[in-house]
């Protein structure tokens, strides 16, 4: 692993290390005050949603949301490059016994700019259409709602030009585009649609896809993914709730580049470690809980720099026994 990373959390052994990064097992706000100022480029996380249900993650109240994470705020604008971006992956919540949702999300979002001294470079929304249709008792029940399939995402930088580049994260062009670049004549140039907008030569031109809307469909399913199948032979238990690898893999390539330092607050699976690790960055993964630490292990079997070994010869013994 690269020394430089290890180091970089002050006093703190690490709970696993690979080649690129270092998941550390504690209270994340205690954990942040040991990186230094300006150290990270991206930090890239999901919390733990204001939902009504308790979750074993831990889940906040959506009431007390916003006082809860902005002591975090507070720090994770500290540990960000001035050209760094925070992530922020939210779902959405409903009040209790009412088809009517909670705007904690926007409260925050409020707050981080006002209060957290941050700028919202875009927010992004991320379309899950495997998602079950919930809430039961509106939607399925009473009928008088439709399946909640969009989280929020909020984009947020110190200054209003974090690092960024788009091109990065290009999509395939559609057929008709495809078909426009081969036969340029389809449009005539530099002349009004009917819509106002004037196409220029420009547009003919071939950028190697196209730029990437701020709707992200990235389906989470599935569900027989390598960490959740190791995580049943070594008898561990997965985590929750998990990201698509799409997700976290999207806003690295979109906004570092290799030698950046990604940072996952709130680790959980570690979805953000793999992505980086994956695309050659450095990355830091904060934990509370151990298990879900022990778990994520699996993620990077062939990477792990101590303890796999260890690990899975302690896992088949729980199950012999």
């Amino acid at each position: 692993m690269h020394q430089d990373v290890a180091s970089i959390v002050s006093g703190v052994h690490p709970f696993y290390e690979t080649d690129f990064g270092a998941a550390y097992c504690g209270d994340s706000l205690k954990l942040l005050k040991k990186l230094p100022s300006q150290s990270i480029s991206l930090i890239m996380t999901s919390p733990p949603f204001a939902l009504r249900r308790k979750k074993t993650y831990d889940n906040v109240d959506a009431n007390e949301y916003t006082d809860w994470f902005m002591p975090f705020a507070h720090e994770l604008h500290r540990v960000l490059r001035d050209d760094g971006s925070l992530v922020i992956h939210l779902g959405g919540s409903w009040i209790k016994d009412k088809p009517v949702k909670s705007i904690y999300l926007f409260e925050l979002l409020v707050e981080l700019v006002k209060r957290g001294s941050f700028y919202l470079a875009q927010d992004l929304y991320w379309f899950n259409r495997a998602k079950l249709p919930t809430p039961a008792q509106w939607v399925t029940i009473k009928r008088c709602r439709l399946k909640d399939a969009v989280d929020h995402i909020w984009w947020l930088s110190k200054t209003p030009f974090p690092k960024a580049d788009n091109r990065r994260v290009l999509k395939k062009y559609s057929s008709s585009m495809k078909e426009l670049l081969v036969n340029p004549n389809y449009y005539k140039p530099n002349v009004k649609r009917p819509s106002g907008h004037t196409i220029s030569d420009k547009f003919y031109k071939d950028n190697n896809g196209a730029i990437h809307a701020n709707f992200l469909d990235f389906s989470n399913t599935d569900s027989r993914n390598k960490y959740l199948k190791m995580c049943k032979e070594h008898g561990l238990q997965p985590h929750p709730a998990r990201l698509p690898l799409e997700l976290p893999a999207f806003f690295i390539r979109f906004l570092t580049k290799r030698k950046d330092v990604v940072l996952d607050p709130f680790g959980g699976s570690n979805t953000t470690g793999e992505a980086a690790e994956r695309l050659k960055r450095r990355w830091i993964a904060f934990e509370i809980k151990p298990e879900y630490l022990e778990s994520s292990k699996l993620r990077f079997c062939q990477q792990l720099t101590t303890g796999v070994a260890l690990l899975l010869k302690t896992t088949r013994n729980k199950k012999r026994n």
